[in-house]
């Protein structure tokens, strides 16, 4: 799996160190995931020992998500294959990185739909991918958590179950914050080849659960004065 560097991130590899001094990063500079570890390490239903499968896994895949957010160039991903790789989602048409990147990033492939517009919680067809991240780390102050539950094969078809979660601690999409707990659990199989670069990855979710989790917080009314319906998490996202 992927190799940690020197000075790192205890669950992600290949954000800093000398394999990373060119690297061009989304947001100007590597991501800091302290935060989200932190609500990691507080909340997860288990921990993996270290050297296991399953914490191997659980670093890949967290490792992969990183690059794909934060990482602009195909050339400066280190978990996969980019001549190869392949995205499908719930059994969708696959996408390219090339295609991911049109339509707007990672949030933006992770929830795609068919439903008709006007009944879109989140509509990726309206977002980009600057407007897809600001919805969901306002939402998430403290950041939506990544943690592997099961693995079930090893290379070169890693098939796992997931479950991602966070607090709604700020709004979404015109919905106040409500404090709750916010999850979804899926299934995924990653496909690897003799390196361990992803050459495909498939997810398998219910989508509408988790975006309808959104709607329990009150419509926020936009005719309020702003120091009255502010959010005192909107200046705290990572």
């Amino acid at each position: 799996m992927a190799s940690s560097d020197v000075e790192g991130d205890k669950y992600r590899s290949f954000i800093y160190g000398e394999s990373e001094k060119n690297t061009v990063w989304r947001y100007g500079a590597p991501p800091n995931f302290d935060i989200v570890n932190k609500l990691f390490e507080e909340g997860r239903t288990q921990e993996w020992p270290v050297g296991s499968l399953e914490e191997k896994v659980q670093r890949l895949v967290k490792t992969w998500e990183m690059e794909l957010f934060y990482k602009i160039r195909p050339q400066d991903y280190k978990t996969i294959n980019p001549d190869k790789f392949l995205f499908i989602n719930n059994g969708r048409k696959p996408l390219t990185l090339k295609q991911i990147g049109e339509m707007g990033g990672g949030y933006n492939a992770f929830l795609q739909t068919s439903l008709p517009p006007k009944l879109r919680i989140f509509d990726p067809a309206q977002e980009s991918t600057e407007s897809s991240q600001s919805a969901f780390t306002t939402a998430f102050p403290r950041g939506f958590v990544l943690e592997v539950l099961q693995v079930y094969s090893g290379p070169p078809a890693i098939t796992y179950k997931f479950r991602h979660w966070g607090y709604m601690e700020g709004p979404f999409k015109g919905h106040a914050p409500t404090g709750e707990l916010v999850e979804f659990i899926g299934m995924a199989i990653f496909h690897v080849d003799d390196e361990m670069k992803i050459e495909k990855v498939e997810f398998f979710f219910e989508r509408g659960d988790f975006l309808s989790e959104f709607l329990k917080g009150a419509p926020i009314d936009h005719s309020m004065p702003a120091t009255i319906s502010g959010c005192p998490f909107m200046g705290n996202n990572e």
